[in-house]
């Protein structure tokens, strides 16, 4: 399983806005900081702020944030909502296309496979990803919060 740029930008941008989460950042702070396009950002945040995990505030001090707690972002589910395909084989749309279909294991064995990929990611959050925040503070070259009760 390979998930796709735009996944792991949306993993990204809630990771660098998890390290500070009483905080606002810019988008181009996080482009930066991945050393990544703030084009290609500017859609991951809005579908984001969609899915509520982020809050977007307009004008000159605006930027985005963190909408809930870090550990009430789960990476499953963000991964679920941002892979726009996971069929791991064309015959996951359409089984009738594959001459062997009617004697065929694979498709099953391939989506145990997936399940057991997204069940592991389901047992994680956001906050689990950040645990080492003054370490990712440092690499996203940012003042770190001081530890609180609840990321």
């Amino acid at each position: 399983m390979r998930v796709t740029a735009y996944t792991d930008y949306s993993i990204r941008v809630l990771m660098y806005l998890a390290v500070r989460p009483d905080h606002q950042a810019r988008i181009a702070d996080i482009a930066a900081a991945y050393a990544i396009s703030e084009a290609h950002l500017m859609k991951v945040v809005h579908q984001l702020g969609l899915a509520g995990d982020i809050q977007t505030l307009r004008g000159r001090n605006g930027g985005i944030r963190l909408a809930r707690p870090a550990s009430a972002i789960n990476l499953g589910a963000v991964v679920r909502r941002t892979e726009a395909d996971l069929n791991l084989v064309p015959c996951f749309d359409s089984p009738e296309t594959c001459p062997i279909a009617p004697a065929c294991t694979l498709q099953g064995v391939l989506h145990e496979a997936l399940d057991a990929f997204l069940a592991v990611l389901d047992r994680y959050t956001l906050a689990d990803l950040v645990t080492r925040r003054f370490d990712l503070s440092a690499l996203f070259h940012i003042a770190p919060e001081p530890a609180g009760p609840e990321l």
